[in-house]
This record gives structure tokens, sequence and C-alpha cells, in this order.
């Protein structure tokens, strides 16, 4: 039980005078505790925490009939693929591998594939002239790649503001391009 004593004062020693003894007063403080836990109770109850935020993604329905799945065509000039291999490689041609370009490797973030991205979202811009057709992004991880890095990606598409990207099954000769077993040289970050 909690208990708050307050003494008395029972006056100096050796004085001449005759008081009455006072009594000690006890406070019972059993009640407030329990109010103040109570309380505290409600509050933790009755509020709500930050939720988590998540990036909405919209896939395709699987069909059972792999026959049924046709290659959807892109334009090569607005098509922008990025490869993830593992160690954080990353790696970036436009069009068709090996034209009009030869792949790059970039890093991640805003001092590699932010700028890489603005500037070809611009170029793309001034050859379509119509605010609709936009980049095209595909992403495609290899099986050695992180999940982090596949985030990474995705939140540059947020940030940069591509309208359309897409993550999709990376091709053996992209595979092999990331491993480095390929004779196309790319250039040093």
């Amino acid at each position: 039980m909690a208990e708050l004593n307050t003494g008395g004062g029972e006056g100096k020693k050796g004085s001449k005078k005759v008081r009455s003894k006072k009594l000690n007063s006890k406070v019972d403080l059993t009640a407030m505790v329990d109010l103040a836990f109570l309380l505290i109770t409600f509050f933790m109850l009755t509020t709500s925490l930050s939720k988590p935020q998540s990036m909405d993604l919209s896939l395709p329905n699987k069909e059972d009939d792999p026959l049924k799945e046709k290659p959807q065509k892109v334009d090569e000039n607005r098509t922008m693929t990025l490869l993830l291999g593992e160690n954080n490689k990353l790696m970036y041609y436009m069009g068709i591998i090996n034209q009009p370009m030869a792949p790059k490797e970039i890093a991640y973030g805003k001092a590699g594939l932010r700028p890489e991205i603005l500037k070809q979202k611009q170029k793309v811009t001034e050859y379509t002239r119509d605010p609709k057709k936009g980049l095209i992004v595909i992403i495609k991880p290899s099986k050695k790649s992180k999940y982090r890095n596949v985030v990474d990606a995705l939140d540059e598409m947020g940030i940069d503001d591509v309208p359309t990207y897409a993550i999709t099954d990376i091709t053996d000769e992209e595979a092999k391009l990331l491993d480095g077993s390929t004779g196309t040289e790319t250039p040093s970050k």
C-alpha cells in the first residue's frame, strides 16, 4: 500500500510551554496509483500508432496456360532496361541490348541511377513529343541480386515519376553480361 507520512512538529525539547502532542496523519495513495495505471492503459490502447506506408504495385494475373501469354511489344526508343546483379551491380541500356548503345554500369541512388533516368526521360520526351508516351523502364533482377536492390530501383521509379515500369525475368544473355562472361565491354562507373 502506498502511504505518505507527514510528521507532526513536536516542538523544541526543553521549552517550557506545554503543547498537545499531534498525531501523524497518513494519506493512502493506492487509489491514485491505480487511477494512473488505468489512464496509461487507456491511452495506450486507444491511440493509433503510425502505420507503415507501402507502394502500390500492380501485377498481372497469372494464367495457367503459358501458350496464351504473348510478349508485349514496346517502342525500343522509349525503353530503358535495368539489370540488377550481385554485389550491388547495376547496368542499364536503352532499346535492344547492344543497340543503339552498349550497356553501361552505374551506381544506385541520386548520384548514379537518378540522373540517368532523368536524362533518358528527357530524351524520350523530346523524341515522342507526347506527354502520354513517356519512358518505359524494365527492371530485370538476376538470381544473385538482393531484394534491397529491387526496392531501391522501385523507389527511383516513384521518385523520378516514371509512368510505366515493370519487373520481368532476366534473359540468359543479360545474365552473362552481368557476370562479365561476354565479349562486350562495359565502361566503368
